[in-house]
């Protein structure tokens, strides 16, 4: 579920500011995403080019429950915690939430709260549609992707 990249590795010294954009060496923390994971490299690499540098304070909320999904986050730096009702889910360097943002623009199904100063790679939906249009490419290979899960999904649940 997570890329698990040394920092160090991600961000040269002159790349380490909120707003900059993510260099095409960033497109490694993508690679992991199970929502990308049959993209080509040059197709990630575009993907990875919408992304944004961004910090969070410890005790901020990145992402709140019932409010509309406009991105999609990897944690590059820090530690968070899912909130979905009384649910508490852990996330570290590598993790990353929000993906049906970028292809519902939907409501959260839950908060994420920064449990220390956090580094987050932010990929926002209006971008990403403006990218499937023009490489629908991607778009053919994501639903691939996502069809592949649903019947991942409905196989498992037949077995049970």
């Amino acid at each position: 579920m997570s890329a698990r990249l040394p920092v160090a590795k991600l961000f040269p010294e002159n790349a380490r500011h909120e707003g900059e954009r993510m260099s095409k060496a960033w497109l490694d923390v993508l690679v992991d995403v199970p929502l990308f994971a049959d993209l080509s490299r040059r197709h990630l690499g575009k993907v990875a080019a919408l992304g944004r540098a961004k910090r969070y304070p410890a005790r901020t909320s990145i992402v709140t429950a019932g409010t509309n999904a406009d991105a999609f986050y990897v944690i590059l730096d820090g530690k968070a915690t899912v909130r979905a009702g009384n649910r508490r889910i852990p996330l570290t360097t590598g993790d990353y939430f929000g993906e049906m943002a970028l292809l519902d623009g939907g409501v959260r199904s839950a908060s994420v709260v920064a449990d220390t100063e956090m580094l987050v790679m932010a990929i926002p939906r209006r971008g990403f549609l403006k990218l499937l249009e023009s490489e629908p490419k991607i778009a053919i290979s994501i639903m691939g992707t996502l069809a592949h899960r649903v019947r991942s999904m409905q196989a498992t649940s037949a077995s049970v």
